[in-house]
């Protein structure tokens, strides 16, 4: 049995440094028809461990009456990561927040603690009600603990204990330490046990992670944010914005240098409020993600990392809101989060933008996560633009020169012929000159060993290893890639545009492949699946022994091979046309064609991508309410295929007016003082 373990600097698998990237996906908010695609997804983006939280009124809405089953059987979710190979957290609650309606808390607990129980505390009768439903819990998921050969390998108790709710101090980290027991009194035991350690929050003796977010939907000003700290890279692990509608100043009660630096909600993206709609972007994630690592974290664990839709509930709809106690409103069914997998399972800038550091981490992790960082200069303001922020992780031998000048929604001073040094007890390692315009971030190596070769320093980021220490290194950037090698012995280097990074996916079949491809690519029992349109073009190297079905080979382009599939051109149409129109709302309906329909039902979608203007969307399949929006002024995707290819919506826009209370970063155009329109209907056909 594999062996997890930690000391005070990072984790540890059989004993070896381990550098694990850890992505968030509720199955509960997801159909379960589709959750191993999303899951060989996420594998495919670099993800090593899935989180999720495990959602109590998702599963015992009415008291004494579970359900785990549909999108609620988290056994045959955790059998399909095993299967693709995926490690596991459960965030088992029993209050979770998650945006959910009481925090996850059923109606009837919340009830209970109105007549009297003390919720998350020690109290008897709340102590019995949450033995009930983990012992539920234990027996759904039993075998599925690493003890017993499955994909648990880590749980997460409570969540913000202290900070959002629950109680500080020493009577705080009993009840933490009373859920810990309870959890392995009842069959759930693990490893690894976590705990949210931001804004104040108590741990018992679980192992606290921390998070950050690149803005803060949750904050109640509708004015633009001071700097984000995020972007700076400091030694400063808690994360001020998280929550701070609570108002909890007191930053950290752990002893930090105790534990490793972990994340478990690092901002995949940002769920939006009604009244705050900030847009999280790929350079957004990717900028604060490089800010995380120069500053020496040990996990990179991202919320969320798989956007969803809540579930229907019996007696309530199960998003926060205000009504429940929240200052927040949210959409009632979207749960998109602007995630680097979307709630219909698109791709995102965000996906690509972590997937370059997740397949770098994959296979130099455990190199990288040993290595302190120093940080030079380590004052920085979020809102000084003229400094370059810098750092170095090294260990007096070698290591990894870091650099930001990325903060979002600023413009920093561009930097030329800048030359970074690397740090070692021997003296500094001098990188060729680089000009660091504004918005750029990233890292480089020195004295790297590769194979049998040490790469002395290059102006360029390594991405992944092919086919072993002798195999091909591949590094990206699109500074002119300057490489220095030791006694000139030079390693096989395929170098790559940071563009072709982004789109780069390593797969491995009867040997190691790296594709170059726009959309998904995955290996499903043995064989390359390639998403795209009718006409999809990939590069691959080196080349394929078996062709993809429906590809063929058109040559060669550098040291790639050049695949192309095309297919007949026989694709939906969607039209919309105005129903009604009053002052507060208007009504379309959208009427789609499906030429090849029965083609659809095996591994063919339909996407539309809906633009509107107003304050809100609402998405009909007859009578059923099937999905929300509030504006943003994106695009918004709805699969077809999801909803099993109807032939008609209903789409109502809500009006937006000028004098509405929200902060949106760019709002649509007013006529005469407000917005009410669908705009656009765009349709994709996509392909598996």
């Amino acid at each position: 049995m594999t062996e997890y373990t930690y000391n005070s600097k990072y984790l540890m698998k059989d004993q070896k440094a381990w550098f694990p990237v850890m992505g968030e996906m509720h199955f509960t908010r997801y159909s379960e028809a589709l959750w191993e695609e999303s899951l060989r997804k996420m594998k495919a983006g670099g993800v090593t461990i899935v989180s999720t939280y495990l959602i109590w009124i998702h599963h015992e809405e009415e008291e004494g009456v579970f359900d785990f089953s549909g999108c609620r059987n988290v056994r045959k979710y955790l059998e399909l990561c095993k299967e693709v190979g995926l490690q596991v957290c459960l965030r088992l609650g029993p209050w979770v927040h998650g945006e959910v309606r009481n925090g996850g808390f059923p109606d009837w607990v919340v009830k209970r603690g109105q007549e009297g129980i003390e919720l998350r505390s020690n109290d008897t009768a709340y102590m019995e009600l949450v033995r009930r439903y983990w012992s539920k819990v234990s027996e759904q998921v039993a075998g599925m603990m690493l003890k017993d050969g499955g994909p648990v390998i880590a749980m997460q108790l409570e969540n913000e204990y202290g900070h959002v709710g629950g109680f500080r101090g020493e009577k705080g980290e009993a009840h933490m330490r009373a859920l810990m027991e309870l959890a392995k009194e009842v069959g759930l035991q693990v490893p690894i046990y976590t705990a949210t350690g931001w804004g104040g929050a108590v741990i018992g003796d679980c192992i606290p992670v921390m998070g950050g977010y690149c803005e803060a939907p949750w904050e109640q000003s509708m004015e633009e944010l001071s700097a984000n700290t995020n972007y700076v890279i400091s030694h400063v692990r808690n994360d001020a914005l998280i929550a701070c509608d609570h108002h909890v100043e007191d930053a950290i009660t752990f002893d930090e240098s105790r534990y490793p630096y972990l994340t478990a909600e690092l901002g995949g993206g940002m769920q939006v409020t009604s009244h705050r709609r900030p847009v999280a972007t790929g350079p957004d994630i990717g900028a604060m993600s490089v800010t995380k690592l120069a500053s020496g974290v040990a996990l990179l664990g991202y919320y969320m990392y798989h956007g969803g839709s809540n579930p229907k509930g019996r007696f309530s709809t199960l998003q926060e809101s205000k009504e429940t106690g929240y200052l927040n409103d949210l959409p009632e069914i979207n749960y998109d989060f602007n995630a680097p997998i979307r709630q219909y399972g698109t791709i995102s800038d965000t996906y690509k933008e972590i997937k370059l550091l997740a397949l770098f981490l994959r296979d130099f992790g455990e190199d990288m996560a040993p290595l302190e960082a120093e940080i030079f200069p380590d004052n920085v303001k979020p809102e000084d633009m003229h400094t370059l922020r810098t750092s170095c992780r090294h260990d007096g031998a070698h290591g990894y020169v870091f650099f930001n000048n990325y903060q979002r929604r600023r413009r920093m001073d561009d930097h030329k012929d800048v030359v970074l040094q690397g740090l070692t007890e021997a003296g500094e390692v001098a990188f060729p000159a680089v000009d660091i315009a504004s918005g750029a971030y990233g890292f480089f190596p020195y004295n790297m060993r590769l194979g049998s070769a040490v790469l002395v320093s290059a102006s360029a980021t390594p991405l992944c290893n092919l086919n072993g220490e002798e195999g091909t290194y591949v590094f990206y950037g699109d500074w002119e890639p300057s490489y220095s090698w030791k006694d000139n012995k030079a390693a096989d280097v395929l170098h790559l545009s940071r563009e072709q990074a982004l789109n780069a996916w390593k797969v491995m079949l009867d040997q190691e492949y790296l594709v170059v491809s726009d959309n998904y690519v995955w290996e499903e029992n043995g064989k390359l699946i390639v998403t795209g349109g009718a006409d999809t073009r990939i590069l691959v190297y080196p080349e394929l022994t078996e062709i993809p079905s429906g590809f063929e080979r058109f040559g060669e382009e550098g040291r790639f091979n050049v695949y192309e599939r095309i297919l007949s051109r026989r694709e939906a149409k969607a039209e919309f046309q105005e129903v009604s129109r009053g002052e507060e709302r208007v009504l379309y309906e959208i009427t789609v064609s499906y030429p090849e329909r029965e083609d659809r039902l095996t591994g063919r979608d339909t996407l539309l991508w809906l633009s509107y203007s107003g304050n809100s969307m609402e998405i009909y399949l007859g009578k059923e309410k099937i999905n929300d929006h509030f504006y943003t002024g994106q695009k918004v995707p709805v699969s077809l295929g999801y909803f099993g290819f109807p032939e008609k919506l209903q789409v109502a826009v809500n009006v937006l007016k000028k004098e509405d209370r929200v902060f949106i970063e760019k709002w649509p155009l007013l006529t005469e003082g407000s917005a009410c329109s669908l705009d656009q209907v765009e349709i994709t056909e996509e392909y598996r």
